[in-house]
């Protein structure tokens, strides 16, 4: 029986982006095996492997993994890997240089954001740039979710095949849902909103990257002008007590609420006036797609990942980061023109066809279907 196995830092980016892809090789007759570091029962999985994998590269408990992992490898003979997350690949292509070699195993790595991109610091690019062309030389296959990341190992890097692939697809069905006119007031009610208020929503880790500093900054210059304006921030993340406090010293405490982790995020979408993401930056966002299937209006910043997904002034809005007078700005034309933007809304309902599971899944097939010939015509 042929072998596949995933890898990732977490249970969670398997269980959130690529269980669809479990039960395809599973009803295509692999044994399918799944390498993280935690402890998770994962669906449609034959066997599930703990390995040491630490998100941080200083960890030495990496060296462990990478041992580990190389020794699994030998066991299993694997006929394809498909490695996900920064840390999680870097250990995987590294323990697999020598099955790659000895058993003709294939690895697929999908990069979800590089660490360096235009506008990073320049140790980014110092660092991680490197790393990536290197282990390219050990990837057979290197898929990537962006333009611009797509160009960068497409010109630059060396695995055998690259390929440019729209995400890792979003369920429809899961957002475009009717929510009742009572089930919105209901859920007004409970985050304690008038029916004159206008929401806007921001789905995100409370960290860094997502740079939520930037919004709440905003909404202080806007409170004059947009008095009535909610926003509502989902997700936990290290920042949480920062954002608290910040809020709290801005006396925002009745304009912005952190929500945490919410199971309802699509009915909250349907709550929503406007999306709004203020992100450093992105590999290609699940929220705005998910904002884009919630026929949402949008302002978002212009940065990688973003600016895949939104054209400025066709689809939504582009602002530059940190420029909280041009979010301001932007946020109130979409306040102040409603049904130009109902146009927009239209555009996006095409749009996002490109980037719905069931599309995704046939990219992807085809590249395992091709990966899976090679290995054949090598003798796996």
């Amino acid at each position: 029986m042929k072998k596949v196995l995933f890898t990732a830092t977490v249970d969670s980016h398997i269980l959130l982006f690529h269980l669809p892809y479990l039960k395809y090789f599973k009803e295509q007759g692999f044994e399918v095996h799944v390498a993280t570091g935690g402890d998770e029962e994962i669906p449609y999985c034959d066997k599930k492997i703990k390995i040491s994998f630490e998100r941080s590269p200083l960890k030495l408990k990496n060296i462990k993994a990478i041992r580990q992992l190389k020794q699994i490898l030998e066991e299993e003979k694997y006929d394809i890997i498909h490695t996900h997350t920064p840390m999680g690949s870097v250990i995987t292509r590294l323990a697999a240089k020598e099955t790659r070699k000895k058993n003709h195993t294939k690895v697929i790595y999908t990069a979800h954001g590089f660490h360096f991109y235009k506008g990073a610091p320049k140790m980014n690019w110092i660092v991680f740039y490197p790393i990536e062309k290197y282990l390219s030389k050990y990837t057979d296959t290197i898929i990537t979710i962006n333009e611009e990341d797509y160009q960068i190992a497409k010109k630059k890097f060396h695995a055998s095949k690259t390929y440019l692939v729209n995400g890792v697809g979003i369920s429809k069905e899961k957002f475009d849902i009717h929510v009742s006119e009572q089930e919105k007031e209901t859920l007004r009610k409970e985050l304690e909103l008038k029916d004159t208020d206008y929401v806007i929503l921001y789905v995100a880790e409370l960290i860094k990257r997502k740079n939520q500093t930037m919004l709440i900054q905003t909404i202080k210059k806007l409170e004059e002008q947009l008095p009535d304006v909610k926003v509502l921030l989902v997700g936990n993340g290290a920042l949480t007590e920062f954002y608290q406090e910040m809020i709290q010293k801005l006396k925002l405490q009745d304009k912005i609420k952190l929500l945490g982790f919410r199971k309802d995020v699509p009915k909250l979408m349907r709550i929503a006036n406007m999306y709004v993401s203020t992100s450093r930056q992105e590999g290609l966002p699940v929220n705005i797609m998910e904002a884009m299937v919630s026929n949402i209006p949008m302002v978002v910043t212009n940065c990688r990942g973003n600016r895949d997904l939104i054209q400025d002034g066709k689809n939504g809005y582009l602002v530059e980061i940190d420029n909280t007078e041009e979010l301001k700005e932007k946020i109130l034309y979409v306040y102040q023109h409603y049904e130009d933007e109902q146009e927009k809304l239209k555009i996006n309902h095409e749009l996002i066809k490109d980037y719905l599971l069931d599309n995704i899944m046939q990219e992807m097939i085809k590249i395992y279907t091709e990966v899976t010939n090679e290995g054949e015509d090598n003798g796996i």
